[in-house]
């Protein structure tokens, strides 16, 4: 493993991050291939497990799923790769901001446990959740990289809202507009209504939690990871966070964030 290993920003072509009180037409990135979503019927708002009933968003209607391919790639190659890309879970779609890669052999990932029934996702196929409890109370989303037996994922650190803002002031209990509502990877899982038993759905098919195709940064900052001072220092050093140049929704700290 190569802490140092340094992805290339590709040139965009698309918009910026969408603002918190639109609800964007169907974009796609034309270098990701995917499948078509279609329309679809509201789930439940009080469901917790993963269910196949999609969600109609007339905003979404031509947006692609992620396939699985995307995802088997190195957390490192994936992480900044994951910026701009939509979830969608029931009538709530969020941009991803925000992300943090963790890789094997990597002393702050949680494969280092080996596998375990909470960490199995990890070494899953890449393309599937990964969810636990942080401190017993905040749900943490990842999405699994790499091929089966890696041992590797991407956190969602921070999102921007897209659709469903009502729904995720409720969620969170907070009656804001301002980043604060989804600047923090357990506010972006209380915002999306997920408990760790979603750990393992596989965000490549219609329905429950999905990722989709979004477009591409004009410019990616990069920095060290959050919360990691356990880790080796070759680890806790590396500039393994990715986020959005110039988004307001990105988590603290900013200071330790900056272009390549």
């Amino acid at each position: 493993m190569n802490p140092t290993h340094q992805f290339k920003p590709v040139a965009s072509k698309s918009r910026k991050t969408v603002r918190s009180s639109q609800c964007l037409e169907g974009r796609t990135s034309q270098s990701s291939k995917a499948v078509t979503v279609r329309t679809r019927t509201k789930p439940s708002r009080k469901q917790t497990r993963p269910q196949s009933s999609p969600v109609s968003l007339p905003c979404f209607r031509n947006t692609t799923i992620l396939p699985p391919e995307f995802f088997q790639i190195d957390a490192l190659d994936l992480a900044p790769r994951l910026l701009g890309k939509f979830l969608r879970r029931d009538d709530v779609v969020l941009q991803i901001t925000e992300v943090e890669a963790y890789r094997p052999n990597d002393s702050a990932c949680h494969g280092r446990f080996g596998v375990t029934a909470r960490t199995a996702p990890v070494f899953g196929p890449g393309g599937h959740a990964y969810v636990y409890l942080c401190y017993g109370l905040h749900t943490m989303l990842n999405v699994v990289a790499d091929k089966e037996g890696a041992g590797a994922a991407v956190l969602i650190r921070a999102c921007a809202p897209v659709c469903g803002l009502e729904t995720i002031q409720e969620r969170r209990g907070q009656q804001t507009e301002k980043p604060i509502l989804l600047t923090g990877p357990g506010k972006v899982g209380q915002a999306l209504g997920i408990t760790t038993e979603w750990s393992n759905h596989p965000l490549y098919t219609p329905g429950g939690l999905e990722l989709l195709d979004g477009p591409e940064p004009d410019k990616i900052l990069i920095g060290p990871r959050v919360g990691i001072e356990y880790a080796l220092p070759e680890h806790v050093n590396a500039l393994w966070r990715f986020a959005i140049a110039g988004s307001a929704w990105i988590s603290a700290p900013k200071n330790t964030l900056s272009l390549p």
